[in-house]
């Protein structure tokens, strides 16, 4: 039997000008609630603070997007805990010097089990047999007039300290989720009269809201309720939590049915991946990823590869590939849809209205990335895919970066050395003006053939001054597309574009001005093969005089 539950939320601004509250719950469909569960959550944005309600509404609506595509290795405390941490960096870097902040109570329900993720002065009760228990502690600071001060909240330090309970689920309880707007003017008493005296969940949640504000709260008030009618049978996915990964796909055959898809055969095989392009049973194509069997024992790549499923989730779109989602998997695997085309690799000095339509739609795919604090680290040539369809798609997701999510093995400099930003060599942690410069680089060797600083082998200390315009190789740029390159792989990243929404404007506008813009002059371009020049025909006009000096 799967987990049943009833649930009712209420939300009332009061006498404040803002309901600065948030309520969020999830109720995904049969197959995933079965694997990731049901979650319900309240937050309460700092009044304080510069855009409490902003902070709150964010924090939920993080949760509620992302939670469901974090891998499904993934135990429910380590999911909520990364994504946390990541909307936290998030509140911090986006509060515009002032704090933004937020108290937060997540409670996923699975199969038989709760795992409540608990930060600030919000509470969480235990109603069950007419006894009300609260299982949150409130994270102020214990000391005369400072008890609704907190000491302990999201966006609040960057070092996030979350509490977390997991515990059985008893068919028949209730469990009660409060804004302090609610619980520190009504009290335990008064609550667990208004659950006992209204059995309806939406009648004892509006209730709640209510008599707060009637017994004088000046708060927002929020309340959320959810009751267990039946506990869910254990399922496969406790059991894959407790061993971390599941097994890899056997060795897969030609004609082979394999989990619903029919194997074709090995596309692709190196130390890190295994590719198979198997169909449907409507026969479209997709591509099956796993590793390969030496890896079978290493939690870290099986990670990697969930990981890299969770970002192509997370991004879903026309600039990036398709993940099959419908499938219950019993091995550890992707299925992505295989597209037919090339990959830019194989294009080089392209014309220019073509390279700036490949530019236009490779700045709005890594800026959709970055928007959702994905760094990709690798995109290059190779990694771009232009499609029969006619869309440019961004691959290879096993080197991405999520702040608060990813981690580098120490000493680790993830990329191809050409791509790589000089602040990465030196040992700088991700970022996106990395991302921007090896975007950079990509459009440069797409247009010329050449990169910027020279090509760069594995293991070499590269030192980097200036760039060579692309002009040297292009006499028929505009002067603002060549200046706009070069700020692209600057190697101070302070100079290069902040933003790919910075660039995409950039060539937006100077295509207005049109294609067609007057080259710089050459002595502008190539100062030193002017000077070389005018030298040496001097010295042939010297030379001359002197021989008809000689003869006359």
């Amino acid at each position: 039997m799967a987990l049943q539950l009833s649930f009712a939320e209420a939300s009332a601004t009061g006498p404040r000008a803002e309901n600065q509250d948030a309520v969020r719950l999830v109720t995904p469909a049969p197959a995933l609630a079965a694997s990731k569960g049901f979650l319900f959550a309240i937050a309460d944005g700092v009044s304080q603070c510069v855009d409490g309600g902003l902070a709150a509404r964010s924090t939920l609506q993080a949760l509620a997007l992302d939670y469901y595509a974090t891998p499904q290795t993934w135990s429910v405390a380590q999911a909520l805990d990364r994504l946390l941490l990541a909307q936290n960096r998030w509140l911090q870097a986006n509060g515009g010097g002032q704090p933004l902040l937020t108290t937060v109570s997540a409670l996923v329900m699975r199969g038989r089990r709760f795992t409540l993720a608990h930060v600030g002065d919000c509470r969480v009760y235990r109603w069950h047999a007419d006894s009300l228990r609260r299982i949150s502690e409130d994270h102020v600071w214990d000391q005369p007039g400072m008890q609704h001060v907190l000491k302990r909240a999201l966006g609040l330090d960057q070092h996030l300290v979350l509490d977390f309970l997991d515990g059985e689920l008893r068919e028949g309880e209730s469990f009660v989720l409060l804004s302090d707007g609610v619980w520190s003017t009504l009290g335990d008493t008064a609550i667990a009269a208004i659950l006992r005296d209204q059995p309806d969940l939406s009648s004892a949640a509006q209730t709640l809201v209510n008599a707060a504000h009637l017994a004088g709260s000046q708060d927002n008030a929020s309340a959320l309720l959810v009751r267990v009618d039946a506990v869910g049978e254990a399922n496969i996915g406790d059991a894959l939590i407790h061993l971390q990964q599941w097994p890899l796909p056997p060795p897969l055959k030609p004609g082979q049915m394999f989990e619903g898809w029919q194997v074709q055969g090995v596309v692709a095989q190196s130390q890190q991946s295994l590719l198979y392009r198997v169909v449907d049973v409507q026969g479209q194509p997709w591509l099956l990823k796993t590793l390969p069997a030496r890896l079978a024992d290493d939690p870290q790549a099986g990670q990697a590869l969930l990981s890299e499923e969770w970002f192509l989730k997370r991004v879903a779109g026309r600039h990036f590939p398709e993940v099959h989602t419908g499938s219950q998997r019993q091995h550890l695997y992707y299925v992505m849809r295989e597209y037919s085309g090339k990959t830019l690799a194989q294009f080089t000095a392209l014309p220019l209205a073509q390279w700036q339509d490949i530019a236009e739609r490779l700045l709005r795919a890594v800026g959709l990335l970055h928007r959702r604090q994905i760094l990709h680290r690798d995109i290059k040539p190779e990694n771009l895919h232009w499609g029969d369809d006619g869309e440019l798609r961004l691959l290879d997701f096993g080197l991405a970066y999520c702040p608060g999510l990813s981690e580098d093995a120490p000493s680790t400099l993830p990329g191809t050395p050409s791509y790589i930003a000089p602040e990465a060599f030196r040992g700088d942690p991700p970022s996106a003006q990395q991302d921007l410069y090896a975007l950079g680089v990509t459009l440069y060797f797409l247009l010329t053939g050449h990169f910027p600083y020279g090509e760069i082998e594995a293991f070499q200390r590269p030192r980097f001054g200036l760039p060579v315009s692309a002009s040297r190789y292009r006499p028929d740029l505009p002067e603002w597309l060549a200046q706009s390159l070069e700020r692209g792989v600057a190697a101070d990243a302070q100079q290069r574009f902040e933003t790919a929404e910075e660039w995409l404007l950039v060539l937006e506008q100077g295509e207005r001005r049109s294609l067609s813009v007057r080259p710089r002059p050459l002595l502008e371009r190539e100062p030193l093969k002017v000077w070389r020049t005018m030298a040496l025909l001097a010295l042939l006009g010297n030379v001359v005089l002197l021989t008809l000096l000689f003869h006359s």
